[in-house]
């Protein structure tokens, strides 16, 4: 079975109408989930945490996604071998 590994973070943004965080150097990394469900418990419990402040918002990013086995590696990985 294929791991969908799903990374929550957040952190508080310039204006709560753009997806722009203030200070890159604070973003609060909640953690690595093996599922989304799990992902989704964290993030929702951070989103909840943090209610009050309108600049602040946490996301889901589907790390799966950013690596598609079936492909060949990119010019990076190859410097890698």
């Amino acid at each position: 079975m294929t791991q969908r590994l799903h990374l929550v973070f957040g952190g508080e943004l310039v204006t709560p109408e753009k997806n722009v965080f203030r200070d890159v150097s604070k973003i609060h990394i909640v953690g690595m989930f093996p599922d989304y469900a799990s992902a989704f418990s964290a993030w929702k419990a951070e989103a909840q945490r943090t209610v009050d402040n309108a600049h602040m918002r946490y996301f889901i990013a589907h790390i799966h996604r950013l690596r598609d086995e079936e492909q060949p590696g990119s010019p990076t990985e190859a410097l890698n071998n």
